[in-house]
């Protein structure tokens, strides 16, 4: 037996009750992002591309992650590209790039694109941060694979919702 659930926010909120929820702390921001995720609203693509880039908010650029691999076109493979491209080089910081980087790679599954094997070739910059971080180095759930994994748990259970 199917149970259909229905998420009747993600299609009620308005954009400027989301846009206030974006300015907010990190629950609302959180809560923001998921909402449109699992909506697709596309017209958030710019803002959470500039508050993913900015990463003002700890714990909030995941959930933009989740909501740009559900928006799923080429310009939320280039937001996500030019993010990792900003922050993997930056070893000293452990922000959102695993996040990032799950949703570029199924991004490049569902585009048939190969944006993240600049960063997951041999010796790119994913190697080179997970090394910087040695308590990280070795371990299982920082390879690529793993990483969009995750990515595809959190859409897997979005595509599981119907708007209502």
């Amino acid at each position: 037996m199917m149970i259909t659930r229905s998420l009747i926010d993600a299609a009620a909120i308005t954009d400027a009750e989301l846009n206030a929820l974006l300015g907010y702390e990190r629950r609302s921001r959180l809560t923001a992002a998921w909402l449109i995720g699992v909506a697709r609203r596309t017209s958030f693509r710019e803002r959470l591309g500039d508050l993913l880039l900015a990463s003002e908010v700890c714990y909030s650029g995941g959930a933009y992650c989740f909501a740009l691999a559900r928006l799923g076109t080429h310009a939320d493979a280039e937001i996500l590209t030019a993010y990792l491209d900003h922050y993997l080089p930056r070893t000293d910081l452990r922000y959102d790039q695993p996040a990032a980087l799950g949703a570029l790679l199924r991004l490049d599954a569902h585009l048939g694109t190969r944006h993240a094997d600049r960063f997951t070739g041999p010796d790119g910059l994913w190697e080179q941060w997970v090394d910087s971080l040695a308590h990280l180095r070795g371990d299982p759930r920082w390879i690529p694979a793993e990483q969009r994994r995750r990515t595809d748990l959190r859409c897997d259970f979005a595509n599981g919702w119907t708007l209502g």
